[in-house]
């Protein structure tokens, strides 16, 4: 897994790790709060056919680096936006998991001209109401949320990840608790998970309105993938998504929850390859 340490301003030594396989125009692979680039492994291969694809550990997640400070969508796309300049990609098609979909819809906000396609997978979107679970709610209270992420164990996660899948694999639970537990579990990297899930909140709110106008803007240039058993987003958001940028057809995923690059990996994996790399319409 190759890294890079940008430079300047704010982002000046952050050190990115990041997967890349294959060659041409540049698909983005954005990974979920408290996911890591290795969980696009089903998809990867397959789009690699047809493009260049990147799929970054967010800043504060996985094995990149996790500075003491406040996480925010915008500076997970400045992060973003330093390794794809680093690795000299200007245009590029942008496919965001969960709160990876925030962080993707940021990008669209800060730099319009350069995303030509964005895909959005069981995502939180910003400028569309959607009331978190309850166990975010809880995480997201000052010193309730530091308490209870000391408390994690791999038995905790696990539980947790299952609730995640409409019918929990052992072997996919196995393999995302496994990776990077220690760097997930340390005083950083649970520092940086709680300051995502409580500053994000303000994207919803004060900054609705310039993801809702940078969303229309890219109008049909937008692919919404949900399953119908997500219980950490609720399929109604999707819905809401869907219909306030003018009636967009998702694409619904039976049998499917949090995850359908996985669970659904096929099907996701065609709707992904049509939508990206189909002719752009004139």
């Amino acid at each position: 897994m190759p890294e890079i340490q940008l430079t300047g301003g704010e982002l000046d030594g952050l050190l990115i790790h990041y997967v890349e396989e294959g060659h041409g125009p540049a698909t983005v692979l954005i990974h979920g709060l408290g996911g890591f680039a290795e969980s696009w492994r089903h998809n990867i291969p397959e789009l690699a056919r047809h493009s260049r694809v990147i799929a970054p550990d967010l800043p504060g997640f996985g094995r990149s680096g996790k500075p003491r400070r406040p996480y925010t969508a915008t500076f997970l796309a400045r992060g973003l936006d330093g390794l794809l300049r680093a690795l000299g990609v200007e245009q590029v098609r942008l496919v965001g998991h969960s709160l990876g979909g925030a962080v993707a819809a940021r990008y669209a906000v800060d730099h319009p001209g350069r995303v030509e396609r964005l895909a959005l997978l069981g995502a939180a979107v910003p400028g569309f109401d959607l009331r978190p679970s309850w166990i975010y709610r809880t995480l997201s209270l000052p010193g309730v949320g530091e308490l209870l992420a000391s408390m994690i164990t791999r038995r905790v996660c696990a539980k947790g990840l299952e609730r995640c899948f409409a019918r929990p694999d052992p072997a996919e639970i196995r393999f995302f608790v496994d990776h990077e537990f220690a760097a997930r579990t340390s005083f950083e990297g649970r520092a940086a998970y709680l300051s995502l899930l409580r500053t994000v909140k303000d994207d919803f709110t004060a900054g609705a309105e310039a993801y809702r106008a940078a969303l229309a803007r890219l109008g049909r240039r937008v692919l919404i993938i949900h399953g119908r058993e997500d219980r950490v987003i609720p399929i109604g958001h999707a819905q809401r998504v869907a219909e306030g940028l003018g009636g967009l057809e998702p694409r619904w995923l039976e049998r499917c929850g949090h995850f359908p690059q996985i669970e659904q990996a096929g099907a996701v994996n065609a709707y992904l390859r049509e939508f990206l790399f189909a002719p752009a319409s004139r």
